[in-house]
Order: structure tokens, then sequence, then C-alpha cells
């Protein structure tokens, strides 16, 4: 393993791999003060103003005069809003054709979706039967009505904290409209049943007449004050549920091409290899599944501030416009929320060798690959186009992940530098480790070691184990998060707007 690593020729600062001491050399240049693993030294001289440069790009600016072998962090970098210049379609290549297409094992649905689970999801219109929903899945559990239905991954109750004291129109409540469609139409739910109070603002009739959703074998509905209360809801719930497991468990697996996955793009709890390691390779394997005709999405806005750049080159004007509409947006929001675009990192992610949210968006960007970027999405809206695409979401992990399985998502790989645990219903999430040291001590919540990159494992061969890795998932195999029962309380839809 090399002590440091020079990631372009043009930067000023360089990453230490296994932390450095006063007195070791880094090119030819003497380490002064001691570098955490993972963080970053000057390898030349930068005068205060100047910026720092990583990846080739600016993730900062010199606060005060910083020596050859510093330290380089918050103590000396400082953020501050740079101008972008956005060239379109410049660098937009797509795949080469594949000689034979990957596939997987997965549930064909009657709209021609494949799912790669089989859940049937109990959803609600308001934090006011979260209760309900969550005492009819116990009694299913309680009851053994599972036993029956092996090809069933569960009844799981997802809930949330919403649904009323908001404006019955308008963006917040659209949000929550998509949001709540996105999870009953995802094809890894076999059925559905919607769980309403019944005086909520967000009522489930309006929200069936906007999908055209009709009551039938797979969907259900009710409200605790029509049916009398909750007792009663509970058991014309757990009614509902025995009448619809034998259609969800008469689903088979079949054979189903690449091209069907949609693979959602998280990383939370970033370090400084994330960059590096896990965010590259994820950027391969989401190459090799475009190249098989399937769909990835990359997320968390905020978190590719400062890189949009770097995705508008790889777009055609009209995609590459939305997507800095998006980012005007987001400026917006904070301002008029007290915010601060440079309030990521975390704790953790400077802890882990962060500095500015233009160093880690640096990093997070690389999870999108290399190829063209197709399409912008809002929140939680249906994603249509294959390849790579954008969705526009907050950086926090759960609500983002959760507006990327509205939008259809049916696979997801999260990576983490300081050992994210988080798990994802219904749709399976694969946890990439940026560093061996966080892998060997998580090893039960880690999928993947990407570790071993800066032990000389090529980027592109660790992209083809994690594509293999997704494909091994999306047929079946349990990913650690599901096996340790994560996914329940991860369903958080973005909250926008009002509490009133």
């Amino acid at each position: 393993m090399a002590s440091f690593l020079r990631l372009h020729p043009s930067d000023n600062v360089v990453v230490a791999v296994k932390g450095l001491s006063p007195g070791e050399t880094v090119e030819d240049v003497t380490v002064i003060r001691r570098i955490p693993p993972g963080h970053k030294v000057a390898a030349r001289t930068i005068v205060k103003g100047a910026p720092a440069l990583k990846f080739g790009q600016v993730i900062g600016f010199a606060l005060a005069d910083i020596a050859p072998g510093d330290w380089v962090h918050e103590h000396n970098i400082g953020f501050h809003a740079v101008d972008r210049d956005y060239e379109f379609g410049v660098d937009a290549r797509d795949p080469a054709a594949v000689a034979a297409p990957a596939t997987f094992q997965g549930y064909r649905r009657a709209n021609g979706k494949v799912g790669t689970r089989n859940y049937l999801g109990i959803l609600t219109s308001v934090n006011c039967s979260a209760t309900v929903a969550r005492l009819i899945a116990r009694e299913v559990e309680k009851r053994g009505l599972l036993d029956a239905y092996p090809q069933v991954d569960g009844v799981i109750p997802l809930v949330h904290g919403h649904g009323c004291g908001m404006d019955s129109k308008g963006e917040g409540y659209e949000v929550l409209k998509r949001t709540q469609w996105g999870y009953a139409a995802n094809p890894n739910m076999g059925a559905v049943l919607v769980v309403g109070l019944g005086c909520e603002t967000f009522q489930i009739a309006r929200w069936k007449q906007a999908y055209g959703i009709a009551e039938g074998d797979t969907f259900r509905s009710l409200t605790i004050q029509e049916v009398g209360g909750t007792r009663k809801a509970v058991e014309q719930g757990l009614a509902a549920v025995a009448d619809m497991l034998p259609i969800v468990g008469a689903a088979r697996r079949s054979t189903a091409p690449a091209s069907e996955l949609m693979l959602g793009l998280q990383c939370g709890g970033s370090d400084g290899y994330s960059g590096i390691t896990a965010n590259p390779a994820l950027g391969a394997a989401v190459d090799l599944l475009v190249a098989h005709g399937g769909t990835a999405i990359l997320s968390e806005t905020p978190e590719i501030y400062g890189a949009e750049h770097l995705l508008t080159r790889r777009a055609a004007p009209e995609v590459g416009r939305r997507l800095i509409e998006r980012i005007r947006w987001w400026e917006d929001y904070t301002r008029r929320n007290a915010g601060d675009m440079n309030n990521n990192p975390s704790p953790g992610n400077k802890a882990g060798g962060l500095t500015t949210i233009l160093e880690k968006s640096l990093g997070a960007a690389a999870k999108g690959g290399t190829l063209r970027l197709k399409a912008v999405y809002e929140y939680a809206e249906p994603v249509t186009e294959k390849g790579f695409v954008f969705m526009d979401t907050p950086g926090y992990d759960p609500v983002s992940a959760t507006g990327q399985v509205a939008g259809g998502a049916n696979i997801l790989c999260f990576t983490t530098g300081r050992g994210s645990a988080y798990g994802c219903k219904p749709t399976p999430s694969i946890k990439l480790a940026t560093n061996t040291p966080v892998y060997e001590r998580m090893t039960d919540d880690m999928d993947i070691n990407c570790g071993d990159v800066l032990d000389g494992v090529s980027i592109q061969d660790k992209g083809h184990e994690i594509f293999q890795t997704i494909l091994r998932v999306a047929s079946g195999a349990a990913s650690k998060s599901e096996i340790l029962g994560y996914g329940d309380a991860e369903f958080v839809p973005w909250q926008i707007g009002a509490t009133m």
C-alpha cells in the first residue's frame, strides 16, 4: 500500500493513505504535522486565498498561507461559491454493445416491470394511521399468516410522520402524492394495503382518483374512522392481507434481462477514501449496468453541488439546464431556511478527511460512472428513461433513497467510509465499505470491501465484482442489511413546506 495518493497532476494536495507522521516524506516534501488516514497534506505552498486542488478541481480556498507538508483541513481551508463553466455534451458518450446481455432471476409483474423482491406493503396516508399499520403487520407475524407463502418476503408497514397539517395543494402535497404512488407501484411490491385515519389532508380517495387506482386483488384501502376504530381497522386490514397473500405468494422468479434493473446510488458516512475507492468502483459498475441496458439513478443534489459542471458536460443542453435549475432551487431553498450549501460535510465526514462540500461532491459524483446523463427527474417522479439519470433529492440518505425507490429503483448500492447502518424495504441495499478497517470492523453490515483498491485492485475489477453482486442480490441473495432486518424504519418521504 502506498503511503499517499496524488489524484491529479495539477493537485497541490495529496491524500494520506495510512496516516503520516512528522519527518516522513511525501514526494519531495517533508511532513511537518501528523496527517490522519484519508486526510490531505500540502504538496507545495498554498498562499492565502489560493485554491486547494484535488481531483484536478477546486475543493476550497486557503484561509492562511499553508506550508508544504502541513495538514490541509477545515482549520485552514474555507468554502465559497465558485462560478462554474457549464458546458453541455462535450464529454457525453454511450456504452459499447455487450456480447452477452446479463440476466437475473426476478418477479415479472402484470405491467411488464420486474421486481427483485416480493413484498406486501402496508402504506399509511398519515402519521395518525401508523400504529394501526404496525399492529396489522404484527398480527400477521403473530398468527403465522406467512408460513404458507415462502415466496413472500414479508408484510411491511411503511409509516411516516406526515400527511396532515399541510396544504392540500402545492409542492409538499405533490411530493407526498408521488412518493406514495411510487411505492405502491414499485415492482418489488406484490400487493399493497393503504391505511388512513379519515379526516387527514392527504385523502386516500383523492389519491386513488389522481392515479386511476381501483380496489382489486393486489390493492386495498381502508380508513380507521369509516370502519369503526382501531380494533375493527386491524381486523379488516388483516382480512385484506389474508385475501391478497395467495396472489402475492403465487409469484415465481424467472429469468429477466439486466435491462430491467433500476439501481439507486447512495453514499453516507463518507470519508476521504470515498471518492478514491468505493464511489469510482460503483461508477464502473454503473457503466456496466448501463451497457447491459439498465438504469442507474444518481441523487443527493446537495452532495453534487460544486461538481454539477462535470455532469452537464455529459448531458444534452436541455438535460444539463434542468440539472442547473435544480441546483439554483437548492441555493434558494437553503437561503430561505437560513441554511448553507456547505453545511455538509457532516462532523463524521470531516473526521474522515472531507473538508468542504466541493470536495465531498467531487467524490460523490464518481458513483455516476462516465456515460451520458440521459435525464433529470424531480423527487419521486417515475423514472422512465434507460441509462444513467439524476433525481433531485436531499443528501439525507433515508429521504434520498425513499425518492429513488418511489421513482422505481428495485435495487440499491450504498457506499460508506465511516460505517453507515442502513437498509431499505422493499428494495435491497448493498453496502460498500470504502476502506478495509471499516469493512473488518463492521463485517455484519458491509457486503463488499472496496478498501482493497488501495492495495492495487483496479477500479474496473472492483466494478465488475459490484456488478456481479448486484445481479446475485437481485436474484434473491440476501444483503447484509436484509439479514439484520433493516428497512422498516427507513421510509422517509421528503417533507417540504410548512407544518400547520
